[in-house]
């Protein structure tokens, strides 16, 4: 059995995990159907995360939300992360000559994690957010998380997935999905037309650390309106380089 003060930080952690960019804002009742922790032993966690900056509380609505210290939290992991310092002025770089929207994304729990998002300049352009996950088998940036991995964990990771319908154009086998990373890994990049998200498209390629392992995805993300067969041919050279130029980087 843990420590009371332990079992209070793992509680914390669980509150601070609650919120997302779709519940942006909780209650203390929200937090109780989702956690299940008593009302009591919430309120006496919650009061300490607003005094610590780590909560916001709107006293009128009753209602929580995160808190601007993560926010200066985040700056300082951003400043001293080595990826992601080392990553955003090529990401920059892409969107501003391209237009389109660039993420960074990471193989995170046995799911596809953003770590890092430029918007792109267009008035209608893909969406996503710092912490969005998705399932391995869905999406550019996914796939390519997978197909680089060793072929035995590669193994074990499809041995676990359970196939979900997400858009019409989801991958749904185990079989297809394997064709699919070893295309991967023979062209060094991936696409996806529509596989998560209705009228979007995207391009990633992987970004490797000095010993030749992928760590992290570079993607472009763009509305299927705006894509032809030239545009694809140029996204692909873009964001490859983009990849090569990080990996190359890290290595130093």
């Amino acid at each position: 059995m843990k420590p009371d003060s332990m079992q209070t930080i793992d509680r914390a952690m669980l509150i601070i995990r609650s919120f997302s960019a779709k519940d942006n804002e909780l209650s203390l009742a929200e937090l109780h159907r989702k956690l299940g922790l008593s009302k009591s032993s919430l309120q006496r966690i919650l009061n300490s995360l607003v005094f610590h900056g780590l909560l916001e509380k709107d006293e009128k609505r009753k209602v929580y939300k995160l808190g601007i210290e993560l926010y200066f939290l985040g700056q300082l992991v951003e400043r001293n992360s080595h990826l992601l310092s080392i990553s955003k002025p090529f990401m920059e770089e892409l969107r501003d000559e391209l237009g389109e929207s660039i993420a960074l994304n990471i193989l995170h729990q046995n799911e596809r994690k953003c770590i890092a998002y430029l918007e792109g300049k267009h008035e209608l352009t893909t969406l996503s957010y710092v912490g969005q996950t998705s399932p391995l088998y869905a999406g550019a940036s996914a796939k390519v998380l997978l197909a680089f991995l060793p072929t035995e964990e590669v193994n074990g990771i499809l041995d676990e997935i359970v196939f979900s319908p997400i858009s019409k154009n989801t991958i749904l086998s185990k079989e297809r999905l394997k064709k699919e990373l070893n295309k991967i890994k023979e062209e060094g990049y991936s696409v996806s037309f529509e596989e998560r998200v209705a009228g979007a498209f995207s391009i990633s390629a992987p970004i490797f650390n000095r010993f030749n392992e992928i760590i992290a995805a570079v993607t472009i993300s763009a509305p299927t309106v705006r894509i032809d067969n030239e545009k694809i041919k140029v996204y692909i050279n873009h964001v490859k380089m983009t990849a090569n130029l990080i990996s190359n980087q890290l290595d130093y």
